[in-house]
């Protein structure tokens, strides 16, 4: 259940249009929908403005098909993350106009908005090819809240001026994710030159030193950059999730041109 649906509820039983009780069915699996192997938080989207997403890891397709199913009736849109092709083809096959990116391994119940042009857009960042997987999760989220993106990939520290060459992008941004594995310098090299929030993601990727991306956690988390922001290893999600929370922030902010402010002088209100 998310505003959008709530207040048209609420407008058609005012306007007659839906008795009580139709409108009570439809409420009553607030603020959870029990489906005995889940606990479907269907009033997350009234309270934080977005609905939950579905992890698939360590679930059936079967599971994963239900929940979505639930979800897609109380929403316009469901996401599973971290499907696998095995998952996500058996959970393609049980519902009607799903898709798998397989870019970012989420797949797609409904359709995602056009972007809203009015909302200040995120940069989404990976310092390598191999980090796109990741970029692109978190990529897919942010639209699916109808932020726009922009995207620069395989622009790593070993070859930096292909970031330098590309500045223009972080500017007007409400934020920066950065996605990086191997040493995960990229983040601190952005983090000391752009000037807005900037949101860390270590990957996994690298060869054996590397710790499945614990060396980039710690890299990230050591950065000398101030006011950096890390998640955790791989969670692409976890940081769009951060960056929507930014952009709500700044789209809630009263207009400047409607505040007033008032001075007290000897000779009355200036």
């Amino acid at each position: 259940m998310d505003r959008t649906k709530l207040q048209a509820i609420l407008a058609a039983v005012a306007s007659g249009e839906l008795s009580w009780q139709d409108a009570f069915d439809q409420l009553k699996a607030l603020p959870y929908e029990e489906l005995g192997f889940a606990k479907i938080d269907s009033h997350r989207a009234l309270r934080q403005g977005f609905p939950e997403v579905i992890f698939c890891p360590g679930k059936t397709p079967e599971q994963i098909a239900n929940i979505a199913r639930q979800m897609k009736a109380s929403h316009h849109l469901a996401l599973a993350t971290r499907a696998d092709a095995t998952q996500a083809q058996s959970v393609l096959s049980e519902l009607e106009g799903a898709v798998y990116d397989q870019a970012s391994r989420i797949i797609i119940v409904g359709t995602l908005p056009d972007p809203d042009e009015s909302l200040p857009p995120v940069a989404v960042v990976s310092a390598g090819t191999a980090d796109l997987p990741i970029a692109e999760e978190a990529a897919v989220v942010l639209t699916a809240h109808r932020i726009p993106v922009r995207r620069l990939y395989d622009v790593g520290v070993a070859g930096i001026h292909r970031l330098f060459d590309n500045m223009d992008t972080f500017k007007k941004v409400a934020a920066t994710i950065v996605v990086a594995g191997m040493d995960g310098a990229l983040p601190s090299v952005i983090g000391g030159i752009v000037e807005g929030p900037v949101i860390a993601v270590p990957t996994s990727v690298g060869y054996g030193a590397s710790f499945h991306g614990l060396a980039a956690l710690l890299t990230m988390l050591n950065s000398c950059a101030a006011g950096l922001t890390v998640v955790n290893i791989d969670n692409g999600f976890g940081a769009a999730m951060a960056a929507v929370r930014i952009v709500s922030g700044l789209s809630e902010r009263p207009r400047e041109a409607s505040l007033t402010l008032e001075f007290s002088t000897s000779n009355g209100r200036l």
